[in-house]
């Protein structure tokens, strides 16, 4: 049987960030019995006060270990905060020697996983929540590395910041990887939910130079891609900017899982396609469009899954969505963080909108991945 943890949740917006941090404080009255475990997300608008902020809640609580990030949107409950200064804030009572907090200090994984040897050498099939640095150019490979190395299912989100680009790892650190490392030991149950939809069937990619796609199911790339996009696209290619993406399907998902991919060329001399991807001979690729509807319905989806796979109510709740997402899918209303609500109750929860998205320790972009601590 797993552990139980306990958890409780505070959210405040507002330009003075003692204010808020002390109305996150008296939200999360009195703290759990034990409390040992904080999570801190903050608005880049409130960045700079960042450290001030980690410190205060460090002396307020008690609590060393606490691990966050910055976005440019956060939430809490079923509330967003977009462009405006605000913090969200969660602390809860993990058991005792179920955790660990990590930080690579940029591209030092290996000293970090040293660093933590003893407690990975005992702890297998673990959880890990990941903060990442979006300028990190191996983060795919980093992720890759943390996995294996930890025994870890890792989730998470990138950094998304017009400033600086801050995550907590027990104090305020910048670059490459950070968070949370929780042993199996620790119920959790997650969920990744798509906002783009295939509009398309898989192609398979025949020739491919780096990241540019030359021919797909043996013909031009950029024959195939006009055909899935439709005629009305395909007569002019600048309305697919923002719109239209690629997608690379996970091979052996058995729910058509994908990591959706931005178009970074259109080649129309030489019908080539360039994507945010490397992409070989052999591959697959599809193509999708961002869609309000399908998103709902993929969200809803999403949620069913995650609560038939409970035996209780969720003690409490990470979300990390794509800034791409929230009010600028969704509407102006924290619609995507009251569905969540509505469907889960009144969980504490906190989360971020970032610059791409952690799941199954994949990099992924327009999803929003849920973690609930059961």
């Amino acid at each position: 049987m797993s552990e139980q943890a306990i958890f409780r949740a505070g959210h405040s917006g507002g330009s003075d960030w003692r204010a808020a941090t002390e109305a996150c404080l008296e939200q999360m009255m009195p703290l759990p019995a034990g409390a040992n475990v904080g999570f801190l997300y903050v608005t880049d608008l409130m960045v700079d006060a960042l450290a001030d902020i980690s410190e205060t809640l460090r002396q307020r609580t008690g609590i060393e270990a606490w691990v966050g990030s910055t976005g440019i949107g956060v939430c809490a409950g079923g509330i967003e905060y977009f462009d405006a200064p605000a913090l969200a804030v969660m602390v809860g009572t993990l058991p005792a020697g179920e955790f660990t907090v990590f930080d690579s200090r940029r591209d030092d994984l290996a000293a970090m996983v040293d660093a933590n040897r003893d407690w990975l050498d005992a702890h297998l099939g673990n959880f890990g929540v990941v903060h990442a640095d979006p300028r990190e150019p191996r983060l795919a490979e980093l992720l890759g590395t943390l996995g294996e190395a930890s025994s870890s299912f890792l989730v998470g989100g990138l950094t998304s910041s017009r400033s600086a680009f801050g995550q907590v790892a027990g104090e305020v650190t910048e670059g490459g990887l950070s968070g949370l490392l929780i042993s199996g030991g620790v119920g959790v149950a997650t969920g990744l939910t798509q906002g783009c939809s295939p509009i398309g069937p898989a192609r398979q990619v025949t020739a491919s130079e780096q990241n540019i796609l030359v021919e797909l199911d043996g013909r031009p790339a950029l024959e195939v891609f006009k055909e899935d996009i439709g005629e009305l696209l395909a007569r002019d290619l600048r309305r697919v900017d923002g719109y239209i993406f690629a997608a690379v399907p996970v091979q052996g998902s058995d729910w058509g899982d994908y990591m959706v991919r931005n178009l970074t060329g259109i080649d129309t001399q030489r019908d080539l396609l360039a994507i945010a991807e490397l992409i070989e001979p052999g591959d697959q690729v599809m193509f999708c469009r961002r869609d309000k509807a399908a998103a709902e319905e993929d969200l809803t989806r999403m949620l069913d899954g995650l609560k038939a796979r409970l035996d209780g109510p969720p003690r409490g709740a990470l979300y990390h969505s794509c800034l791409a997402r929230g009010p600028n899918l969704f509407g102006a209303e924290s619609e995507e963080l009251r569905a969540i609500e509505a469907a889960l109750g009144d969980v504490p929860l906190v989360g971020f909108f970032g610059n791409g998205e952690i799941s199954h320790n994949r990099l992924y972009a327009y999803t929003g991945v849920l973690s609930l601590f059961t």
